[in-house]
């Protein structure tokens, strides 16, 4: 699956309308978030999390979208079920968004 760029005019409408979202934060000038991103990519490909939706936000750029999940420190992963946050991780291991996404998908 494609990994959807959302800004603050969308994100709210995104996890709403979406039944289970991930979501990346990130800042262009983060070294672990550039090394984070074709993985992510990657993951986001993958059949085990095909009913998931991936997004990714500027950090800097979104501070509305950032607020809300209470971003404080990138890369910061986000999930969420039905609109509702249901977990969130401050992480720049691959295994440990892997392990979010299985949480989310067994929700």
């Amino acid at each position: 699956m494609t990994v959807i760029t959302s800004t603050d005019a969308d994100f709210q409408s995104l996890i709403s309308e979406k039944e289970k979202v991930i979501v990346k934060f990130y800042a262009s000038w983060s070294g672990s978030c550039r090394l984070l991103a074709p993985k992510y990519k990657r993951i986001s490909n993958s059949d085990d999390f095909k009913n998931i939706t991936f997004l990714e936000v500027n950090a800097e750029e979104n501070e509305a979208a950032r607020k809300l999940v209470g971003v404080d420190n990138l890369p910061f992963f986000a999930a969420f079920n039905k609109g509702q946050l249901v977990g969130k991780e401050n992480t720049s291991k691959e295994e440990v968004v892997i392990a979010l996404l299985q949480r989310l998908t067994s929700q």
